[in-house]
């Protein structure tokens, strides 16, 4: 149906921008005589289809306005979405957006509802009806009212009283501490009147000196590293799982609750710390619940969530709440909800429904809420592990030298698990400010470390009475002082985030090598620093035992299929065949077979087999440094 194809690229434009709606809000429809196709509960604007458009009887639909409701609120709440499930056309084909009786009130074929915050600034104003009443007064205003069934009545109801009284139904709809409706018959009508509102309501901001972007201040990194990871901690419970906490530059949270928009993903109220260790629970006491958003003025706002999608959605809603906030200070300051009106969209099961759907529950798996970070990841071994730890439900930071390859590794694991599942970070380990850049990234996006994954390093094999200095040092820097800087500025973020009454073991696992339990010929610089980090390992485990910090290494056999053994210029096979390593060998499959019947179990190492150890590790609270080989049976221990 063309019409619905026009809807649905009018919808992604505003859907994509941050002015109109945050987080996929907004719902949009069409009305035909007899169907009304509308966005379905839990569909981004953004991203909308014309085929992804529920469509639902309007004949049954409107029984809504004529049958007996219970007079409890859920109950009649329940009867509501149950007559809304049976307008579905065909029955159980999706969830309607709940505002559909809205929708269906508004008796223009198509029908947009935006949350724009330059409207919210008015909507959400305690001079609001005023001065809408002086800017817009062809428009109609209705005063705050739960959202659902006893919105659709209302609206329903002066729309009817208008219609009857002046012969003219209102093209716009504003919603005190909600948002906006605007109907018409044609998209290009819709348009016209959106221009003109946002119009309007710039120069009004600017007439009243209102800064129409939301006011920042610098970012304290000392302040985010000091309190992120404590944070996470804090507001992730006392069952040992950590919150993701992602930072933002310090804004003036909203002092109150605004739209319900902002209650679904951020909660009606932010903890504003005053530094006392109480604050939490003083919080906690008084709201009934564990805040979203954390801030201490001008040094830092934190944003928490179970998913680092989660927590950006905290953060994305937190900022637009300030900035409407912001801007009532041109229309007398902010009206904040009432307790029985933020009450209410607290415990609505239909908003519920929309923030998990929205991606704001936790991801599952036995690495759900773990930040796990993978140093040498964009390929080869690290980039397995990376994909297996976001199949295990963790969140993955995929940090390699080689930035745009760590980019394409992050874009295809968040296409096979979702977004913001993996992220991508450049690091030079054998660089200390290089690290403790990277380190202090993971910090300001994700609070903290639970699992760091050592895997970075590099080969050059030669013998020793031939090999050059300046290649001796390559690999030392690389494979041994590298992981002494990686577990230099991580550990003390996570030792941070081990505190008193709050369970839960942090890990550093250092990807070692076959080499690293045995001499390997001709290639003594490589082994040489593998040995020396299982020493590492060691005396790294004893030391951060007091910080609840387990550390081990594993040690894999040869990946034949990676491109460190594969690749046709520079794997292993060619080197070796140049080296003479495998006597006799003329081509890279001789040196490949070669090296696969010296394991019992005749195969290579995979990333699989290595993240089965990782696991082990991670769930095994009483092992810490150890160095477990994973070869096939090639090495075994004495």
């Amino acid at each position: 149906m063309q019409e619905l194809n026009n809807l649905a690229a009018v919808s992604r434009l505003y859907g994509k921008d941050l002015d109109f709606v945050f987080l996929g809000g907004g719902n949009t429809s069409y009305k035909t005589k007899e169907t009304l196709y509308i966005k379905p509960s839990g569909v981004a604007l953004a991203t909308i289809r014309e085929d992804q458009f529920i469509a639902m009887d309007r004949s049954t639909l409107r029984r809504l306005f004529t049958m007996e409701l219970p007079e409890d609120i859920w109950e009649r709440e329940a009867a509501v979405k149950h007559a809304m499930e049976q307008a579905v056309r065909p029955l159980g084909a999706g969830r309607a957006s709940v505002e559909a009786p809205v929708h269906e009130s508004i008796d223009y074929a198509y029908v947009i509802h935006l949350h724009p915050a330059l409207v919210n600034g008015l909507t959400c104003a305690v001079e609001g009806p005023e001065v809408c009443a002086r800017l817009f007064p062809e428009a109609l205003w209705l005063n705050y009212c739960n959202p659902g069934s006893t919105l659709a009545l209302v609206v329903r109801k002066k729309l009817a009283a208008i219609t009857a009284e002046s012969g003219i139904l209102p093209n716009v709809i504003f919603l005190q501490n909600h948002g906006v409706f605007i109907g018409a018959d044609t998209l290009a009508e819709i348009e016209e009147h959106y221009v003109r509102v946002m119009e309007k309501l710039r120069d009004a901001y600017e007439a009243a000196g209102i800064p129409t972007t939301l006011e920042t201040h610098p970012v304290d990194s000392a302040f985010v590293m000091a309190h992120a990871p404590r944070v996470r901690t804090l507001l992730g419970g006392v069952d040992g799982k950590r919150a993701i906490c992602t930072a933002c530059a310090p804004f003036d949270p909203a002092h109150g609750p605004l739209t319900p928009d902002h209650i679904v993903y951020a909660k009606s109220f932010a903890l504003e710390c005053t530094g006392s260790p109480r604050d939490l629970d003083d919080f906690e006491e008084a709201r009934g619940y564990r805040p979203k958003v954390v801030s201490k003025a001008l040094q830092g706002v934190f944003c928490v969530g179970d998913t680092l999608k989660a927590s950006r959605a905290v953060a994305v809603a937190a900022r637009d709440a300030a900035r409407v906030q912001q801007l009532t200070a041109a229309f007398g300051g902010p009206r904040y909800l009432l307790p029985q009106e933020y009450g209410f969209i607290e415990n609505w099961e239909v908003e519920s429904y929309r923030s998990k759907v929205g991606g704001a529950a936790s991801s599952p798996g036995r690495l759900a809420h773990r930040i796990c970070v993978v140093t040498g990841a964009a390929q080869g071994f690290g980039l397995g592990i990376a994909r297996q730890l976001a199949a295990h439900g963790g969140t993955v930071v995929v940090a390699d030298l080689n930035l745009e390859g760590a980019r394409a590794a992050a874009e295809a694991i968040n296409a096979e698990h979702g977004p913001d599942r993996a992220l991508a970070l450049g690091v030079n380990i054998a660089d200390e400010d290089s690290v403790r850049a990277l380190v202090e990234a993971v910090v300001h996006e994700c609070g903290g470390i639970d699992l760091f994954v050592a895997n970075a390093g590099v080969l050059k094999a030669g013998s020793v009475k031939e090999m050059s200095q300046k290649d001796w040092d390559f690999v030392t820097s690389v494979n041994y002082t590298g992981y002494f800087l990686c577990v230099k500025h991580a550990a003390p973020v996570m030792a941070a985030q081990a505190i008193e009454g709050y369970p839960g073991w942090t890990d550093i696992v250092q990807i070692n090598s076959k080499s690293g339990l045995e001499g390997s010929n001709r290639n003594g610089a490589y082994a040489g620093s593998k040995f020396g980090t299982i020493g590492l390992t060691q005396s790294f485990a004893k030391e951060l035992v007091v910080d609840r910090i387990k550390v081990n290494s594993i040690c894999p056999g040869n990946y034949f299929d990676g491109p460190l053994w594969s690749d046709p210029e520079r794997g292993l096979f060619v080197q070796y065949l140049q080296a003479g390593k495998v006597p006799g060998a003329t081509t890279v499959a001789d040196v490949r077979q070669a090296y696969e019947a010296k394991v019992p179990m005749a195969r290579g190492c995979t990333p699989d087999d290595v993240v089965k150890a990782i696991l082990y590790c991670v769930e095994q609270e009483y092992e810490t440094g150890q160095a477990i080989p994973v070869t096939g049976g090639q090495v075994m221990l004495k």
